[in-house]
């Protein structure tokens, strides 16, 4: 798959998640084998730009190419100035927001609020395009409501404006995250357009990755929930898609070393403070389903420092290093 002059290593793209897809989780989905993964969404508001958390969202030091930004907003003019901005701090691929769900996104008419404006979709779509040199993609919602699925409509204006790829969450705006994903309009949606189209929602099995491959000949597919505390989900993925045959599970030891390093990429990007709230919820993550995860979880997520923060998961992972393979526990 190639997005613009870029190739992805892999078809399989981690996808952008709030609070989620900073620079360490990035990094550790693609050496998981992930061929891409989005940035956290970054405001269009220039008046955020320099602030803390716009610039940690933003920051890709040190990151495999491609480099993929998600930008939000409502403002045609106002998203063409971000993909800019974006652009020149070193964004390969800017990708647009009209796929969140939230309330606080929408009401500012912006992420998949824009789907009840098609004409203001293409003004949006052609700003951008114009705006930037690198390649523009698009991430959308099958439509506002079961009653007004328009992402063909919406598709087609995408590739006319030149947007370079498409990823389409299986669901409606009204849907949020409830329920099942449908694929029947991400495969109508594949068969209109030539652009590379991405499926996105439920993918959290190599058995369900293949299927909804097969479902709606799809280019490419978007992981989200399905990686979280499960980074492995990349490389299971592409296995079962080579070979038809799944990969043993990671034991309790791999995980480990998983977790630690990725605590210690946290803390690192972060600092102390901010980075031990941040870790917790990857813990809570990884160490789900687990035994005696609960008991465990409820010492580790109120320690107030790294070092014991850190310390309380080396012990309780060591403790299963003999209950192997580690995934056999997971619920």
């Amino acid at each position: 798959m190639q997005i613009g002059p870029y190739p992805l290593s892999s078809n399989l793209i981690a996808a952008p998640m709030t609070g989620v897809t900073d620079r360490p989780f990035r990094q550790l989905c693609k050496a998981m084998g992930a061929g891409m993964a989005v940035s956290e969404m970054v405001t269009s508001n220039c008046r955020l730009y320099r602030s803390g958390k716009t610039r940690r969202r933003a920051d890709h030091a040190g990151e495999a190419p491609p480099i993929a930004v998600q930008i939000v907003g409502g403002d045609p003019a106002r998203l063409a100035e971000a993909a800019r901005y974006n652009a020149d701090a070193g964004a390969q691929i800017i990708d647009i927001n009209m796929g969140c769900p939230t309330r606080k996104v929408c009401r500012g008419m912006a992420g998949s609020a824009l789907l009840r404006d098609e004409s203001r979709v293409a003004e949006i779509l052609q700003a951008v395009v114009a705006a930037v040199r690198v390649p523009v993609t698009l991430k959308i919602r099958t439509g506002w409501n079961k009653r007004s699925r328009n992402a063909l409509a919406v598709a087609r204006l995408a590739e006319a404006a030149g947007i370079q790829a498409l990823t389409i969450h299986g669901r409606t705006r009204a849907c949020m995250f409830e329920g099942e994903a449908e694929y029947e309009t991400i495969a109508a949606v594949k068969a209109a357009v030539r652009i590379p189209v991405i499926a996105n929602g439920d993918i959290d099995t190599p058995e369900k990755a293949k299927a909804v491959l097969d479902a709606t000949g799809a280019d490419g597919l978007m992981i989200g929930r399905g990686a979280l505390g499960c980074p492995w989900i990349f490389r299971e993925i592409l296995h079962f898609l080579d070979t038809g045959g799944r990969l043993p599970p990671p034991g309790a030891a791999e995980v480990r070393r998983i977790l630690l390093s990725h605590l210690d990429e946290i803390y690192a990007f972060y600092g102390e403070r901010i980075g031990v709230g941040m870790a917790r919820k990857h813990i809570g993550w990884y160490t789900r389903g687990l035994l005696d995860s609960a008991a465990f979880l409820g010492e580790a997520l109120r320690l107030p420092t790294a070092v014991e923060q850190r310390a309380a998961v080396d012990r309780f992972l060591a403790g299963l290093a003999h209950l192997s393979p580690a995934g056999e526990l997971a619920a």
